[in-house]
């Protein structure tokens, strides 16, 4: 569990005005003075995220924000920075000060989550400065927290574990709900200048874990030596592969065997891949001058070989034979209006969680704009599309 990506774990947020005591209740349950606590009002600029095991619920990522209702010009930043981790978190605690609770500034937050149809928890916090009696009657399934007392802190993680028990667990595995036990799987992992010299990508080494824990059989190979492994293996079930190399793969590999990619692998269990395919026909209407959003969910270095900012633009140009403009949004920066983009195009998704990649589905359909993936514009602009979603269907 210490090892779990934070893009696999529970994303819980810690909310709420400022010097409503969110600094303080975040460094309690995680049980490290992690974060500055101060009577001075703003003392947390920045979204702080820490990875905890909660048990015996399993890993989460904590995240403390910076506090609401700040009116200044740089609590306007600060508030809106706090605003985007709601995209993104998967059960949120609203923290408010007992002695000091603002009931509009909770209903309001309260819309927000219920917005993005997630659960929340109200905490009343500084309860050893003993609250008022109608705060209990109000709001009987609040919990009451002081951070001088672990035992409220205890009855706070308890009460923590059973909500997020019972919140719908999204399905966490790329392969295990595709293929049988004792399947065999053939991942193709080409090494070119994009590839970390001693290590796999995250995707891929997700995948291979996931057919390990689902006890499926698995053959890893380079693109160069695919036409050998595939000779000399009796029974394939499906072959993964990297979708830069879906081109050569696709016409080395049988008709008889399916064939997909990692990110469309990623997109299916993360995100919702029917609106991911159905976006990929929008490349047919670009016009010169259309303009596309490449969306890039982590930060790396990038070379002549890059996918997103090389490979698949060029590809696009060749395709379409248009001028096309890209514009690249990077990790969890995302624009707030899509009115200027014919397009969305959006990575594999391994460094956000399912509740990121969704929000992003859902905000591009209700502006009138068509979403795809790396994966699916590739596999669509080889001709192989309807062969890659196959084994989905």
């Amino acid at each position: 569990m210490e090892k779990a990506p934070l893009a696999f774990r529970t994303h819980v947020s810690i909310f709420g005005n400022t010097n409503a005591g969110k600094s303080s209740l975040f460094n309690k349950l995680i049980g490290q003075d992690m974060m500055i606590v101060s009577q001075k009002h703003g003392t947390t600029t920045d979204p702080v995220t820490k990875a905890m095991e909660l048990i015996p619920y399993g890993p989460i990522a904590l995240t403390d924000t910076a506090g609401l209702g700040d009116t200044t010009e740089i609590g306007e930043k600060r508030t809106e920075k706090t605003e985007k981790i709601i995209e993104r978190t998967d059960f949120a605690i609203y923290a408010a000060d007992c002695t000091s609770f603002n009931e509009n500034d909770y209903i309001k937050f309260k819309s927000l989550f219920d917005k993005r149809k997630a659960e929340h928890l109200l905490v009343f916090t500084k309860n050893d400065l003993k609250p008022s009696y109608e705060l209990y009657e109000k709001y009987p399934d609040a919990v009451f927290v002081s951070v001088k007392d672990e035992a409220s802190v205890e009855r706070l993680k308890e009460r923590l574990i059973k909500e997020l028990s019972k919140t719908a667990p999204q399905s966490d595995t790329m392969i295990g709900n595709l293929m049988p036990k004792g399947s065999t799987v053939v991942m193709v992992v080409p090494i070119d200048s994009e590839a970390p010299k001693g290590r796999l990508i995250l995707p891929q080494i997700q995948f291979l874990r996931d057919c390990l824990d689902h006890g499926i059989k698995c053959v890893v190979t380079r693109d160069t030596e695919l036409e050998e492994t595939l000779t000399e293996l009796n029974k394939i079930d499906l072959v993964v592969t990297d979708s830069q190399a879906f081109k050569f793969v696709s016409s080395a590999v049988p008709e008889s065997i399916p064939l997909t990619s990692f990110s469309i692998m990623m997109a299916n269990m993360k995100g919702d891949l029917r609106q991911l395919i159905k976006g990929v026909s929008a490349i047919n209407n670009l016009k010169d001058g259309s303009r596309i959003l490449m969306a890039e969910a982590c930060t790396h270095n990038t070379s002549h070989e890059d996918i997103g900012r090389v490979k698949i633009p060029n590809l696009l140009k060749k395709y379409t034979g248009k001028n096309l403009v890209f514009d690249y949004y990077v990790h969890y920066d995302f624009p707030k209006n899509l009115s200027d983009y014919d397009l969305v195009i959006h990575c594999g998704g391994c460094m956000i969680n399912s509740r990121s990649m969704n929000n992003r589905i859902e905000f591009c359909t209700q502006s009138g704009v068509p979403i795809t993936n790396y994966g699916v514009v590739l596999a669509f602009l080889n001709g192989i599309l309807d062969r890659s979603k196959e084994i989905f269907e």
